[in-house]
C-alpha cells in the first residue's frame, strides 16, 4: 500500500512536468539513444538498474524511463573552479558515451566551460542569462574547491574578472538545487590538502544553501544522473549522511561489497605488489587498501562502462570519497592500522555512515588490523 502510494505521487508530478515546455526541441531522448546505437531494450535495462540504485521497487522502472525522457525540461548550469576536469569526464564519457552521458546529451546544460563553444563575453553572457531566465529552477552543479575569504583572487574566471567564488555564490543563490561534484567540490580536495595555499574550500562553506555533496575523484557517472534523476523523481533532497552525501550511493562501505572481501575474511592478503597473492586476487588491505574506511557504491558500478575499478585493477581503494582524505588517508600504500596513532582523522568514518564517534573510530581500526594480523598468523601456521 505504501510502494503504490508513493508510485502513484511520483506519476503525478512525472505528469505535471511533461506539461511543461521542452528546453531542448530538436529531438527525443528515444531519438538520442537511436542514433547512438542503443536499443530500447537496453534503456529499459539502464532504468531498472538505476530504479534499484536508489532503492525502488522494480515496479517503478516504467517510471524511471519517463523521469530521463522529461530531463530536456530541466536547465541545468554548471561551474568548473579549482579542479582538473576528471568529473565532468567521468560524466560526458567523450570516448565511449554512456546512456547516462547521454541523458547528460538530453538535459538543457546551460552553461559547462568544457563543452559550450562560446568563449569570453558570450560565454558570460550565457551565464548571466542563464541565472536570470530560469531563476529558481535551474539545477546547480559546481566541481571542484573554491579559494575563498582573503584569497579568491586565486581564482579569477572570466573577462569581467569575477572570482570563483563570486561565481558560485551568484549560481547558488536561484538554484532549485545544488550539488558539489567531486571530492574537491565536496570537501576542498587535493586543492584543500595541507598546507592548502590558496585557502581551498568546499562549495558548502561558499554558500549558507544546502548542498548535496558526490564526492570521488572522480565519482561514477551513475552518481552524478542518479541524483538528477531522484530530484525529477521527488522534487526534493535525497536521504543525506553526516556528510551530505545521498545515502543510496554512500550508505555502505567500499568492504561491504568487495569482491576481494572473502580473501579478507580468510585471512589472505597481498603482502607486497606482484607477489603470489597479487597474481590471485587476494585483499590489499596490507598494501594500503582503505576500503573499510570508504564509503561509496564504486565496487557496486565500477567506472570505464562499469568493466572495472582500482581494486579490481590491483590497487587498494585511497579513500578518495572521504573528507581530507590527502591528509588522513597516506600512506596510501601502507594500512592505517599499522599505524594507530594517526587514525584518528576527523569523524564519521566509521560502522555506519550516520553514527559519529572517535571511539568508534579508533575501535574499528584497531578492529580491522587485528582481524587482519590474527587470521594471518593463523594461516601461517596452518
Amino acid at each position: 500500500m505504501e510502494h503504490q502510494e508513493l508510485y502513484g505521487k511520483i506519476a503525478q508530478r512525472l505528469d505535471s512536468l511533461a506539461k511543461f515546455p521542452k528546453i531542448k526541441e530538436e529531438r527525443s531522448i528515444n531519438e538520442l539513444m537511436q542514433e547512438n546505437g542503443i536499443s530500447r531494450r537496453d534503456f529499459m535495462k539502464w532504468a531498472a538498474g538505476m530504479t534499484a540504485m536508489l532503492s525502488l521497487p522494480a515496479t517503478f522502472t516504467p517510471l524511471m524511463a519517463q523521469a530521463a525522457e522529461l530531463t530536456d525540461r530541466l536547465p541545468v548550469i554548471w561551474l568548473h573552479m579549482a579542479e582538473c576536469t576528471g568529473c565532468s569526464e567521468s560524466l560526458l564519457r567523450t570516448d565511449a558515451p554512456t546512456i547516462d552521458s547521454l541523458i547528460f546529451d538530453h538535459i538543457s546544460l546551460e552553461y559547462h566551460e568544457t563543452v559550450m563553444a562560446a568563449a569570453g563575453w558570450q560565454a558570460e553572457h550565457n551565464l548571466e542569462d542563464a541565472i536570470k531566465k530560469y531563476k529558481g529552477k535551474y539545477i546547480l552543479m559546481v566541481e571542484g574547491g573554491i579559494p575563498a575569504g582573503s584569497s579568491e583572487f586565486y581564482l579569477t574566471v572570466g573577462p569581467h574578472g569575477k572570482k570563483g567564488a563570486e561565481h558560485a555564490r551568484d549560481a547558488a543563490a536561484d538554484a532549485a538545487a545544488i550539488f558539489a561534484i567531486g571530492t574537491c567540490s565536496s570537501f576542498g580536495g587535493i586543492q584543500a590538502a595541507h598546507p592548502n595555499p590558496t585557502n581551498a574550500k568546499p562549495l558548502s562553506k561558499i554558500t549558507n544553501k544546502p548542498v548535496i555533496n558526490v564526492p570521488g575523484c572522480p565519482p561514477s557517472e551513475k552518481n552524478i544522473v542518479g541524483n538528477v534523476l531522484h530530484y525529477i523523481f521527488f522534487g526534493t533532497l535525497p536521504s543525506l549522511d553526516v556528510y551530505n552525501r545521498p545515502k543510496w550511493a554512500y550508505g555502505l562501505r567500499i568492504h561491504d561489497l568487495c569482491e576481494r572481501r572473502g580473501h579478507f575474511d580468510a585471512g589472505e592478503f597481498v603482502q607486497q605488489f606482484g607477489d603470489e597473492g597479487a597474481k590471485k586476487g587476494y585483499c590489499l588491505y596490507k598494501v594500503g587498501c582503505k576500503g573499510p574506511y570508504t564509503f561509496n557504491n564504486c565496487s557496486r558500478e565500477r567506472f570505464n562502462q562499469h568493466t572495472s575499478w582500482p581494486v579490481q585493477a590491483g590497487h587498494g581503494c585511497i579513500g578518495c570519497s572521504e573528507p581530507d582524505f590527502w591528509d588522513t588517508m597516506g600512506t596510501f600504500e601502507e594500512p592505517l592500522g599499522d599505524r594507530l596513532y594517526n587514525t584518528l582523522y576527523s569523524v564519521g568514518a566509521d560502522a555506519t555512515a550516520d553514527k559519529v564517534g572517535v571511539a568508534i573510530l579508533t575501535v574499528t581500526a584497531v578492529g580491522i588490523a587485528a582481524h587482519a594480523a590474527i587470521l594471518a598468523f593463523k594461516k601461517d601456521r596452518a
